[in-house]
């Protein structure tokens, strides 16, 4: 029997709002053991926590402040206000969190275009790491047109314990981070980006976990994607890599156990 786990999924997203129990139901079907649900917002906290009990020990939250705000038409740079909102919301759950995030870096012109939201997005950053140390849980990362600038931050604050999902940097960029012990996620999307395509081919095995990154991500542009789909990206892996699909299910999921410490506790094994 197939199993993965989807280690970085928007799952609390309100495109599922009308059929998650079927998106659940075609998820277990298609072999996931588990769905790492991560949030954006402190306003997304609460539903990822009722999720996660409405699911038991199989969708598990990871909460953090995502460097991107705001409604999709009026996206936004994050702010220390943002933060402020959540950490009490972290410090609460903390004992039921498998990681901090979706946190990390955002350097997309339309998002940081001045040198003081690059630094405010770096500081909101740090404090999470911090939180993560404090708290000793795995960061899941976000790095959008900042992969080097993330891989360093990280590197220089002691993070140990990294997924970067949907990595869009150079292979090279990425390797430093594999060096440091860090683990990259590949959505589905692989199959139709070359950039991921190049990451797959350049990482080892021992440092790829599987993620959906639902509802965006897929292996179609504009249409929803859902964690069934993660077979998608073993195929796409093992195909690129030269091994059977079970080859790339054992490793990422042994990949994903030794990140995320919890996983063993939350599946009994």
């Amino acid at each position: 029997m197939k199993t993965f786990i989807d280690c970085h999924c928007h799952i609390a997203d309100q495109d599922f709002d009308h059929d998650i129990d079927d998106v659940i139901d075609q998820a277990k079907k298609a072999g996931v053991l588990a769905i790492l649900a991560v949030s954006e917002c402190a306003d997304e906290f609460e539903k990822i926590m009722e999720l996660s009990y409405r699911y038991r020990k199989f969708i598990l939250p990871c909460l953090g402040i995502h460097p991107v705000q705001g409604p999709p038409s009026e996206q936004r740079s994050v702010t220390f206000q943002d933060l402020e909102t959540a950490v009490p919301l972290i410090e609460k759950y903390k004992d039921q969190l498998l990681a901090i995030g979706e946190v990390g870096l955002d350097f997309s012109p339309r998002i940081a275009s001045t040198d003081s939201q690059k630094d405010e997005q770096r500081q909101v950053l740090i404090q999470q790491i911090e939180l993560a140390k404090r708290f000793n849980l795995p960061l899941n990362v976000h790095s959008r047109s900042a992969g080097r600038p993330t891989i360093n931050l990280l590197k220089e604050q002691g993070a140990e314990k990294v997924l970067l999902h949907a990595f869009d940097g150079k292979p090279s960029v990425a390797m430093e981070g594999a060096k440091a012990g860090y683990f990259f996620s590949i959505p589905p999307s692989v199959i139709r980006s070359e950039q991921k395509q190049k990451l797959v081919k350049q990482l080892p095995l021992d440092c790829i976990c599987l993620e959906t990154d639902s509802p965006a991500l897929g292996p179609e542009k504009q249409v929803r994607n859902e964690p069934k789909n993660i077979i998608i990206s073993a195929e796409y892996i093992a195909n690129i890599k030269g091994v059977s699909v079970e080859k790339v299910m054992e490793i990422t999921t042994q990949n994903a156990m030794k990140l995320f410490p919890k996983l063993c506790m939350c599946l009994q094994i």
